[in-house]
């Protein structure tokens, strides 16, 4: 069989897509366009996210760029592929008229999650290493894709949260400016203790620790004259990025605290309470017994 024969067999017509004929070679080249085209855009993809990340960009820089080069990527193989069956845009006229009329009745929550992850990503309330706050929820932004974010709980439980939530309510972002968060370490002494002795060492224990930040300086206040005990409150900042992380520095201070206590012989109060008898207390014992 002789080259023009191949190419014959190969420019067959199969069927007519309208008065366009499409013929054997073009059903064989455009799976293969499209698995090449495929190929190519992931690979384009991971390289640009890895040239960003070896340059120190953003994370969530690194994130629009990349959905932003796949969109474009696949909008422009779809285009080659269209042009190789030789079918205009305007055959797909009547088609895109009815999606937009089903977008309209039956997705317009995916359309709004859609648009409110490009608002995340080209805005930025929201970053990929942020602690979060969302309702009852806490925990770690581990990515903001186009239909949800996904977050790590600080249980260890992955979260998917639709985007238009995040923007359509309360979100609270401990890390949106800065990681520096401030916590409060409360201690209560008993009555007769030494007050500036007693705030010295609380001090000197929030100093003492690596993670509270030496600006702002820790802050001792005594707070107030509590029923049982005279009570102190310790203000201190730390690089917290995780409830767990503030759980534990206060965990640490506690147990700081309560052993420069007992060096110095001072007493941690406990609950109790003083009962005073108006009059004569009388005891009487069984005559039987």
């Amino acid at each position: 069989m002789s080259f023009s024969d191949v190419l014959g067999i190969l420019n067959t017509i199969v069927f007519q897509l309208g008065d366009r004929p499409i013929t054997l070679l073009q059903i064989l080249i455009l799976p293969t366009l499209l698995v090449i085209g495929f190929l190519l855009i992931r690979w384009g993809g991971r390289l640009i996210s890895s040239r960003l990340t070896a340059s120190s960009v953003n994370p969530d820089l690194v994130h629009l760029v990349r959905r932003v080069f796949y969109i474009l990527a696949i909008a422009l193989l779809v285009f080659t592929a269209l042009d190789l069956l030789n079918v205009p845009l305007t055959a797909f006229a009547f088609v895109s008229g009815a999606i937009a009329i089903g977008v309209g009745f039956g997705a317009q929550n995916i359309i709004n999650n859609f648009i409110s992850g490009w608002i995340l990503m080209w805005e930025k309330p929201i970053r990929i290493g942020d602690f979060l706050e969302v309702g009852e929820t806490r925990g770690t932004v581990e990515a903001i894709n186009t239909r949800s974010t996904r977050i790590r709980r600080v249980d260890g439980v992955h979260l998917l949260i639709p985007n238009s939530q995040l923007l359509e309510n309360t979100v609270v972002n401990w890390t949106l400016i800065d990681r520096r968060t401030r916590t409060i370490v409360r201690v209560g002494v008993e009555y007769g203790s030494p007050v500036r002795e007693v705030a010295r060492l609380i001090e000197r224990a929030a100093t003492e620790h690596e993670a509270v930040l030496s600006d702002p300086a820790p802050l001792v206040v005594f707070e107030d004259f509590g029923d049982n005990a005279l009570i102190f409150d310790l203000y201190l900042w730390v690089l917290a990025t995780a409830d767990r992380d503030l759980r534990v520095i206060r965990s640490d201070l506690r147990f700081r605290i309560e052993a420069l206590f007992r060096e110095a012989g001072i007493t941690v109060a406990f609950p109790q309470r003083d009962v005073h008898i108006d009059g004569s207390l009388k005891l009487t014992s069984d005559a039987s017994s």
